[in-house]
C-alpha cells in the first residue's frame, strides 16, 4: 500500500487539475486502518499537496486538505514539527477556513507534546499568526486559535513568551479591533487564568484581566453583560473567586444588583449578576454567599414574580441551584413566609404558559424537594413535604395531569418530581393514596420516547431503593416495581400469536 500512496502522489505532481487524483488518493487512504496508516505514509513528501493549496479552486483545495488531515494525523508531533514547519505557517494565512483550521489543529498537537512545543515555542513567527486568528471573521477559526494558546499556556515556558514578549503587544493589537474580538481575546485569557493561581498570575500582570473587570460597569449594556459572563467562568476557580473578592468584584456586583432597580433596561444585565451569585453561593456555601449579599435571594425572589419570562426563568434556574443542596433548602426556609408566594408563581409556571418555562419550573421544584437518603432528617423531610404540599391543593393530581399532557419534555419534567419525593416515606404514602397513581408509574405505555422511558425507570429505580417503600407500597407493588427494575427501561412484554380459524 506505500508503494501505492507514493504512485498517487507522484500521478497528482504531474496533473494541472488533479481533482480525480486527489479523490482516488483521499479514497486509498481512508481505505487504510489507522493502525497501518502511518507506516504507509512513512517517508512520504507532502509538497506537492502543500503545492495545490495555492489554487482558487475551492473543490481542489478542500480535498487537499482531507487528504492532509489524514496523513498529519498519522504522523508524530515531532516529525510534523520538523518537516512542515513553515507549510503550517503558510497555512495559518491561507484564505480558505478550512486551510486555517487544518493548520491550527496540527498546532494544537504540537503545543500539547513536549517535545515538538520547543519547536513552536522557538518559531515566534507561527505564535504571532495564531493570535492573529483570533481575529478572523470566522468563529470556527478563531477558537481553533484560542484552543491552540490555552494548551501552549499550561507550561511555564509557554506562559513567559506568550505575556513577557512582543506577543503580548500582539495580544493587545487584536484586541483593538472590535469588541467581538476583544471579547474573544477576553476568553481566552479567562480560560489560561483558570488553569492554575501561576496562570493567573500572568494575566493579571497583563492588565488585560483589568480591562475586563472595568468594563462590568461599562456604558454599553451588551458589552457589560458578556463582561458579566467572562468574570462568572473566571468564578468557578477557587483562585479565580479569591482574586475577584481581592478586586472588590463582589461587592461591586451586589451594588450592580442595586441599582437594576431605577435601571429600565436592567433586564438586559441583570439575570447575569444573578447567575454569577448563584453560582458563587454553590461554590462556596449558600449561607456564607445569601448573608454577605442578601440583595442577592431578595433579587431572585422578585425576579420569580416578575412578568418578564427571560427574567423569570433566570429565578427559576438559581432556585433549583440553590434548592439542589440541604444548606440552600434551609436559607430558603428561613426567609419564612417570602418564600410561600415563590412556591405558588413556580406551580402556575409549571401549568400553564410556555413549555419551555413550564419544564423550568419543573425541574426547580424537583430539585427543592430532592432529598438523598442520608439527607432525610425529619426536619427537612418536614420542609420539603410543606413546600410540596403549597405547590396546590391537590399536588399529587396537579404533576399527573402534566404528566398526562402531549409534550415529551413536559412528561419527563413531571416524573422527575415523582421521582424526587418517591423517595421520601411521606412522598410514597401520598402516591399509594392517590388513586391508579402506582398502576401509571407500572404502565409502560405511557411516554413512548427514550427520554421518558429512562425517567419513568429514574422513578421506578428511586421507589425500590427506598428502605421504606416495601412497607409504605405494600408487597405486591413493590414485587412489581423490582420486576420492573429488573427488566430494564425498553422491556417489552411478548406478544402472542394467535391462531385464526382457516388460516394455512
Amino acid at each position: 500500500m506505500a508503494a501505492s500512496i507514493e504512485s498517487l502522489l507522484q500521478e497528482i505532481s504531474g496533473v494541472d487539475r488533479p481533482i480525480e487524483e486527489l479523490q482516488t488518493l483521499k479514497t486509498a487512504l481512508l481505505s487504510i486502518p489507522q493502525s497501518s496508516l502511518a507506516q504507509s505514509v512513512s517517508g512520504q513528501r507532502l509538497d506537492v499537496i502543500f503545492s495545490l493549496l495555492n489554487s482558487n479552486d475551492r473543490e481542489q483545495v478542500e480535498l487537499c486538505v482531507d487528504v492532509l488531515e489524514c496523513i498529519l494525523m498519522a504522523q508524530s508531533p515531532l516529525q510534523i514539527a520538523q518537516n512542515y514547519r513553515s507549510e503550517l505557517q503558510r497555512g495559518l494565512k491561507h484564505p480558505l477556513e478550512a486551510v486555517k483550521i487544518l493548520a491550527l489543529t496540527q498546532i494544537g498537537r504540537l503545543v500539547e507534546n513536549p517535545v515538538s512545543v520547543t519547536e513552536i515555542l522557538n518559531n515566534h513567527t507561527i505564535l504571532q499568526s495564531v493570535i492573529y486568528c483570533i481575529g478572523e471573521e470566522k468563529m470556527s477559526v478563531a477558537k481553533k486559535a484560542i484552543q491552540c494558546l490555552t494548551k501552549l499556556s499550561h507550561s511555564k515556558p509557554g506562559l513567559d513568551k506568550l505575556f513577557q514578549t512582543d506577543l503580548l503587544q500582539a495580544l493587545n493589537d487584536v484586541m483593538a479591533k472590535d469588541d467581538i474580538i476583544r471579547y474573544r481575546i477576553y476568553e481566552l485569557v479567562v480560560e489560561i487564568s483558570l488553569v492554575s493561581p501561576i496562570s493567573l498570575g500572568y494575566c493579571a500582570n497583563s492588565n488585560i484581566i483589568s480591562k475586563l473587570l472595568v468594563e462590568l460597569t461599562g456604558d454599553d449594556v451588551l458589552i457589560r453583560a458578556t463582561a458579566i459572563e467572562m468574570v462568572t467562568i473566571l468564578a468557578q476557580s477557587q483562585h479565580g473567586r479569591q482574586y475577584l473578592a481581592q478586586q472588590g468584584i463582589m461587592d461591586k456586583i451586589a451594588n450592580m444588583i442595586r441599582g437594576a432597580e431605577t435601571d429600565p433596561i436592567s433586564s438586559l444585565y441583570l439575570p447575569g449578576l444573578v447567575k454569577f451569585f448563584g453560582k458563587l453561593a454553590i461554590m462556596e456555601s449558600p449561607q456564607q454567599v445569601c448573608e454577605a449579599y442578601p440583595i442577592f435571594l431578595d433579587k431572585v425572589f422578585d425576579m420569580a414574580l416578575d412578568a418578564d419570562p427571560a427574567v423569570t426563568g433566570v429565578a427559576l434556574d438559581t432556585l433549583g441551584l440553590l434548592g439542589s443542596t440541604v444548606e440552600g433548602k434551609q436559607i430558603l426556609q428561613k426567609t419564612g413566609v417570602k418564600f410561600n408566594p415563590v412556591l405558588t408563581r413556580m406551580s402556575q409556571l409549571a401549568t400553564s404558559g410556555a413549555t419551555e418555562l413550564r419544564v423550568r419550573s419543573l425541574e426547580a421544584i424537583s430539585q427543592l424537594l430532592a432529598l438523598e437518603p442520608e439527607q432525610q432528617t425529619d426536619d427537612l423531610l418536614a420542609l420539603s413535604e410543606s413546600w410540596f404540599l403549597l405547590l396546590s391543593n391537590q399536588p399529587m393530581d396537579m404533576i399527573l395531569n402534566i404528566s398526562a399532557q402531549p409534550f415529551p419534555e413536559l412528561h419527563c419534567a413531571a416524573l422527575q418530581v415523582f421521582t424526587a419525593i418517591g423517595a421520601q416515606p411521606w412522598g410514597q404514602r401520598l402516591m399509594i393514596n392517590t388513586p391508579g397513581f402506582m398502576e401509571f408509574v407500572l404502565d409502560r405505555s405511557t411516554g413512548q420516547s427514550k427520554a421518558a422511558k429512562d425517567a419513568k425507570f429514574e422513578l421506578v429505580g428511586s421507589l425500590v431503593s427506598s428502605t421504606t417503600a416495601a412497607e409504605i407500597l405494600g408487597s405486591q407493588h413493590y414485587v412489581s416495581l423490582k420486576s420492573y427494575l429488573r427488566d430494564g427501561p425498553y422491556y417489552v412484554s411478548a406478544v402472542p400469536m394467535v391462531d385464526t380459524e382457516g388460516a394455512n
